[in-house]
């Protein structure tokens, strides 16, 4: 390859994806040998004690090494089998970004469905989530806590400072394709056996077993068991020890409320913890000491989880091991408790910030939007492009709601390609504000609170006709102008439920009502009627869109013109469909 040649991302992927398919192949052929080779030496360990136990062959102190060679096999079939795991993880993360290069990721990612809001000012109409929506596209987070950051990003816009820096710390992660591989290899086993607001209530929570003096007087009932059952071992005599074991079982039990809620509600088992210092330890500035304190958490939570076995409670029985647990836990809740919170947002900000470095490294001709603070409400873009629609059929067009020319006024035919003008706009003014590259040239704006009105339906449970549904959304719409920031307005065939002449005066009313707010925006309309009234109007721009009929073919282009459409193609669809018109 000649040196001056620049590696494409779908390169890269496609490589890395060959290279770990690879590594999969060899575990899997590694974890079979193990499974086989363990099978036989859990047999011939068997056959082993039988000799020398039952046969007496040999001394049964010669079962102990092969024994623990046994206990190696399985720590090295344990690791093997972690190894498969993270390889097949990271073979689907270059899966899912071929995917997305080659536009057939609708449908094959995360939708982010439990993130819609049909009250929202913008998710439902602009595509968010569901399937083939913004979110899917986008999302690489493979936590709970990354994904809900991501999609908050996504439902409000950041102030223009908070921009800024998010810009440049998503450019300089655009480049680490290792970084993401190795937080897709762990990340999602962390969203398994982390609960992040559980360990932050519990993290958070007052602690139930403090004092040095209590915990002392509970380690000297401990040695004076041990004491005792050492004393019963050499004189026979053990009922000292039975009664004091008695007395810990009864303590044991009295103390079982204060215990569950330290020991049991951790929301956490120790391998969870080992994989969320693993994560913190892969931040390009990881919080101090956050990576040690965890572990000994993960050790603690290990002591914790042997609770339930035999050797556990009767250590419990005999030491008051749970309550030294207990103590041990609240010890570390009141040393590192209150930083667990910061800990979880640095993840899931850290996940919302790789998912977007992730779309800029894979989209290198997109660029950061300007954002510019103050001033009169403007959105400018050039050759501004659908986020969602594929590069190969994806029309460009430019925008440009300012001054003179606030309010642009969109006319065309059928399918000519109005509602998705207004999506693009509306698309790209939330990627802008959450910080990502945007499907444009060039882009700037000032900070804007987005308001669209695309797809309204009437609802026969709550009584309301779709035009009654439209014009609360409209409301909601305007009510957005009284908030500190200016509005950007989409509205899809404006007042299309009423009569013409309604329509006309309604448009002309809510146009008016536009002009005096801050605020710029985008109306598409059937109705020419409307846009003769706006041509009236300081402040509006009719363009337009058209199509070509040629026979039984209606051909678009998609390109936006200046001006008021002057044809219409509906009579010629319904001909072409078949019907008598």
């Amino acid at each position: 390859m000649p040196a001056d040649r620049v590696v494409t991302p779908a390169e890269v992927y496609r490589s890395r994806w060959q290279q770990t398919l690879t590594r999969c192949r060899q575990a899997q052929h590694l974890d079979r040998r193990l499974g086989a080779v363990k099978l036989i030496g859990i047999l011939v360990w068997l056959v082993l004690a039988w000799l020398a136990l039952i046969e007496h062959w040999f001394s049964g102190l010669g079962l102990w090494l092969p024994l623990a060679g046994l206990a190696a096999l399985f720590v090295w079939h344990d690791r093997v089998l972690t190894a498969r795991r993270r390889a097949e993880q990271v073979a689907q993360h270059y899966e899912r970004g071929l995917a997305r290069l080659e536009d057939r990721w609708s449908g094959t990612g995360d939708s982010g469905e439990r993130f819609r809001d049909g009250r929202h000012a913008y998710a439902a109409d602009l595509d968010l989530f569901g399937s083939g929506g913004l979110f899917e596209l986008l999302s690489q987070a493979r936590t709970a806590m990354g994904q809900q950051r991501l999609a908050a990003w996504m439902l409000a816009p950041a102030a223009p400072a908070v921009l800024h820096d998010r810009q440049q710390r998503v450019e300089a992660l655009r480049e680490r394709v290792d970084l993401r591989e190795a937080v897709a290899a762990v990340a999602a086993d962390l969203d398994h056996s982390v609960d992040p607001q559980r360990l932050r209530r519990w993290a958070e929570g007052a602690p139930r077993f403090a004092g040095r003096w209590g915990q002392a007087g509970f380690a000297l009932v401990g040695a004076a068991a041990l004491g005792l059952l050492g004393y019963g071992f050499a004189t026979g005599q053990f009922a000292y020890i039975f009664l004091l074991v008695i007395a810990e079982a009864v303590l044991l039990h009295r103390l079982e409320p204060r215990l569950n809620p330290v020991l049991a509600e951790r929301g956490a088992n120790g391998a969870g913890l080992q994989l969320f210092a693993g994560v913190l330890e892969l931040l390009p500035t990881p919080p101090a000491g956050a990576s040690a304190a965890l572990r000994r958490l993960a050790t603690i939570s290990d002591w914790v989880e042997a609770r339930g076995s035999l050797l556990g409670k009767a250590l419990d029985y005999l030491l008051l091991y749970s309550v030294h647990l207990a103590y041990a836990a609240d010890g570390w809740r009141r040393r590192q408790g209150a930083q667990v919170g910061e800990w979880l947002e640095s993840v899931a900000e850290f996940e919302a910030l790789l998912s977007l470095a992730g779309y800029a490294y894979e989209h290198p001709g997109d660029p950061f939007a300007e954002v510019e603070a103050g001033g009169e409400p403007r959105f400018v873009g050039e050759e501004l492009g659908h986020p969602l629609l594929p590069a190969a059929v994806c029309v460009r067009n430019g925008v440009a709601l300012e001054g003179e020319a606030r309010v642009w006024l969109v006319s065309g035919s059928n399918m000519s390609g109005k509602s998705t003008l207004l999506r693009t706009v509306g698309l790209n003014a939330v990627l802008a504000q959450m910080g990502a590259p945007v499907r444009a040239t060039r882009l700037r704006l000032t900070p804007l609170a987005v308001g669209t009105c695309l797809r309204t339906a009437d609802s026969l449970q709550l009584g309301r006709s779709g035009f009654y549904a439209e014009i609360l959304r409209l409301r909601q719409i305007l009510q957005l102008t009284e908030a500190a920031l200016p509005l950007l307005f989409l509205f899809d065939e404006l007042l299309d439920g009423t009569n013409s002449h309604d329509r006309v005066v309604g448009g002309e009313g809510l146009l008016r009502a536009l002009l005096a707010r801050p605020a710029v925006g985008l109306i598409s309309t059937h109705d020419l009627a409307l846009t003769g009234v706006a041509a009236e109007m300081k402040g509006v721009r009719n363009v337009h869109f058209e199509d070509q009929i040629e026979g039984n073919d209606v051909r678009f282009d998609h390109h936006l013109r200046p001006g008021v459409v002057t044809r219409s193609n509906a009579l010629a669809l319904m001909r072409i469909v078949g019907l008598d018109v």
